[in-house]
């Protein structure tokens, strides 16, 4: 299928205001030049809906709208303890035979659970209820760390402010790195986090790197991405041993020197597929890949798709 076009949410009673903020930061309307969607807030019965907040909102749309988007969306509620009713998971099962992309953050997964939709699949959900999910769905695989998980057209995303996180990455997926980061530079967030990084991190992300002799290590790594910049030799330009800067790096990202390497290869990648029109070859070279086989290897693992498929999509070169 074409990327996704029509994006639809689904406002159940209860509904999280910074869930409703997200999806509609993301996919509502943006400045000159960046991505518009035919988005739509949609409901059981259209009128007032309570939130989290005691404000309620008006919602315009009925439930026809979710089951024939392109995008749809199961927003997380107060009741999710309760499954939503039949009409409800009628809609996103219906969505999901269409063959639209169906996705859900926080415990909105758990109206992706209670229609069937993630049986013998892998889902995540905030971290609180990870255990619950798990117990009440026991045919789906439930991983409590992940900030996101892509099982192709379902998606599924862990609590709070992971919501920007599963839906820049279906952008990215959907629509390349170029819009996702556009739109992430526009709400003045970090364009990714890697899917598989824990999701109730208490540290900050790498640009936000407060620590001086780390900032300077990680800008120099990223002059030198070309080269194999073993985890030695970032740690003897800080003047430490390699485990007090392992310790040292996870203290100030939350993450490790390893994926964060990766994970500004593969983003350097995407960038240089996208704009220019050098050969995988070079690029893996340029990146710091050995060759375009181990490349292409990470790229299908983390990406989903080869790098020659997913210039093909998002090439903005002739």
């Amino acid at each position: 299928m074409p990327p996704f076009v029509t994006v639809a949410a689904y406002v159940p009673p209860g509904v999280g205001m910074l869930a409703v903020g997200i999806v509609t930061e993301v996919f509502g309307a943006h400045g000159e030049g960046l991505p518009g969607f035919d988005f739509a807030l949609c409901t059981d019965r259209p009128g007032p809906v309570p939130t989290d907040l005691g404000v309620p909102l008006t919602i315009a749309h009925g439930l026809d709208r979710l089951a024939a988007a392109d995008l749809a969306i199961a927003l997380p509620g107060a009741g999710f303890r309760t499954p939503p009713g039949p009409a409800v998971l009628d809609a996103l099962s219906a969505a999901h035979e269409r063959g639209s992309l169906v996705a859900a953050h926080c415990v909105g997964t758990f109206a992706l659970a209670a229609a069937g939709l993630l049986d013998g699949r892998r889902a995540t959900t905030h971290w609180r209820f990870t255990e619950l999910l798990a117990r009440r769905h026991p045919d789906v695989t439930v991983e409590a760390d992940a900030l996101y998980i892509d099982e192709g057209r379902i998606t599924t995303g862990a609590g709070a402010a992971a919501g920007f996180d599963l839906c820049l990455h279906l952008l990215r997926r959907e629509h390349g790195a170029a819009m996702a980061n556009a739109v992430a530079r526009d709400m003045v967030l970090p364009a990714h986090r890697d899917g598989g990084q824990a999701q109730y991190l208490a540290a900050p992300a790498i640009e936000d790197c407060q620590d001086e002799r780390l900032a300077e290590v990680l800008a120099w790594a990223r002059r030198h991405l070309h080269e194999p910049l073993p985890v030695e030799e970032l740690a003897r330009r800080a003047m430490m041993s390699k485990r007090s800067f392992a310790r040292r790096f996870a203290a100030a990202t939350g993450t490790t020197p390893h994926a964060w390497l990766r994970g500004l290869r593969l983003s350097s990648a995407e960038e240089l597929l996208e704009t220019t029109a050098l050969p995988v070859e070079e690029i893996a070279r340029r990146v710091g890949y050995g060759s375009a086989a181990v490349l292409r290897e990470q790229f299908v693992r983390r990406r989903g798709v080869p790098p020659r498929s997913y210039r093909r999509s998002f090439t903005n070169t002739p």
